[in-house]
């Protein structure tokens, strides 16, 4: 098993926020997720080092992932 680091960086104005939410898929974790899940083939969970609240910008932010490729 592989661990990947992410560093982000995103205008979060079109966005909810970070935090997959249950009545979006508007959101960089969603986005990001469904990415990973397309390059790999795998499900996956995303682990951001932090939260933005909607409409809020990123620049540097680490997420990681584990994959098998």
């Amino acid at each position: 098993m592989n661990n990947y680091r992410l560093t982000i960086q995103y205008d979060g104005s079109r966005y909810n926020g970070w935090q997959r939410l249950n009545d979006t898929d508007n959101t960089i974790e969603q986005i990001l997720t469904d990415a990973i899940i397309k390059s790999t083939g795998e499900k996956t969970k995303l682990i951001g080092s932090g939260r933005t609240d909607a409409g809020v910008h990123a620049k540097g932010q680490v997420a990681h992932f584990d994959s098998t490729q």
